[in-house]
């Protein structure tokens, strides 16, 4: 359905064989995977009137994801996701020095991050696929060996549910995501700009940030501020207000302090609707924050079967912890510590008006 071929995503790759698999539920809606950081190269869901489109972004061959301009275009990101400021932080009294890969920041976990591992795959049936990772004590500068397990299940009602989980030897740092950059309007050459889409986000709170991208520190209400997403508004009314938390983050590309009831719970955190095809997505997770980014990097680069990807031409919505939590303890604890479990579960939900 999609039209990606499994022959164009095989290779080897540090003694690893890549692979593309497919998951597709009753009603014939599916999702497209490769082992290669995890990353979603398609995802085909209806619009209004029943038409199947792809509403993420992605590449149709596994050299184009290798190479990607976009080095985390719609892949799994760890050990740490988002930012550490200046890379470095300190754990049981030892301070560590990340690798420096965003402005003078470390970001997603490194160049060699989990976007840019091969996982160990098993398609557990048509609906679920199981990956797996261990991350080496001392990759890219974290302390402790990690085993990663990551299921995506395709349920019949067109939810992509995601589960983490992960143990450790020793005691690290830890926070998980998934960078789909999602386009609810379809992926076309150019493919559209995401302004109209209308955005609800589950939170009273945000997280601004310095002109590095790094927290402040603050918590801060998102009343009276481009950031009120609380009532369903269009994302290019304020993408370019006169805001200085706007410039700072070129747009939007800040963290929000999801509203919930109890640690850990499973709850609503975003909902789009893109009017033209009126394809909806829901996202629910466990996680205490999500980080939603406009694409605001993009230069029209190509994707899979001929797309451009022009300048905010997507929405991500990463489900996580917050951005640069190991250097400010007041933030939602990402230690985890040998005997614990990481878990957490987010899900998308895709439907139509």
């Amino acid at each position: 359905m999609c039209g990606l071929r499994r022959k164009d995503f095989r290779t080897t790759v540090d003694g690893k064989q890549t692979d593309l698999h497919i998951l597709r539920n009753t009603s014939g809606a599916e999702v497209a995977v490769t082992n290669y950081g995890g990353a979603i190269v398609g995802l085909m869901v209806p619009d209004k009137d029943g038409q199947l489109a792809n509403v993420v972004q992605g590449h149709d061959n596994i050299q184009d994801v290798i190479n990607s301009p976009e080095p985390y275009l719609s892949t799994l990101i760890g050990r740490f996701g988002n930012r550490i400021a200046k890379g470095r932080f300190t754990l049981a009294g030892k301070e560590y020095q990340l690798a420096i890969n965003n402005g003078p920041n470390a970001l997603h976990g490194g160049p060699t991050g989990y976007h840019a591992q091969v996982w160990d795959a098993i398609q557990m049936n048509e609906q679920t696929l199981a990956l797996s990772l261990v991350s080496p004590y001392g990759e890219e500068g974290f302390t402790g060996e990690v085993k990663i397990n990551v299921e995506y299940t395709w349920t019949d009602d067109n939810t992509l549910k995601i589960d983490y989980l992960a143990v450790t030897n020793k005691k690290t740092i830890i926070n998980l995501t998934h960078h789909a950059f999602f386009s609810l309007a379809g992926t076309a050459n150019p493919t559209p700009l995401v302004n109209d889409i209308v955005c609800e986000i589950n939170a009273d709170h945000y997280l601004p940030i310095d002109n590095t991208s790094i927290p402040t520190g603050e918590i801060l209400k998102v009343e009276g501020t481009p950031f009120d997403f609380r009532t369903p508004k269009a994302i290019g009314r304020d993408i370019d207000a006169d805001d200085e938390q706007i410039r700072n983050g070129a747009g939007y590309d800040h963290c929000f302090v999801l509203n919930k009831r109890e640690v850990g719970e499973l709850s609503f955190a975003v909902r789009i609707t893109d009017p033209k095809s009126g394809r909806t997505m829901e996202c629910w997770t466990t996680e205490p924050g999500v980080q939603m980014y406009t694409d605001n990097w993009a230069n029209g680069y190509s994707g899979q079967h001929g797309a451009t990807f022009p300048r905010r031409s997507a929405v991500c919505f990463e489900a996580q912890h917050f951005p640069d939590s190991p250097n400010r303890p007041y933030f939602p604890p990402v230690v985890l510590n040998p005997g614990e479990t990481y878990r957490q579960t987010t899900l998308y939900r895709f439907g139509s008006l």
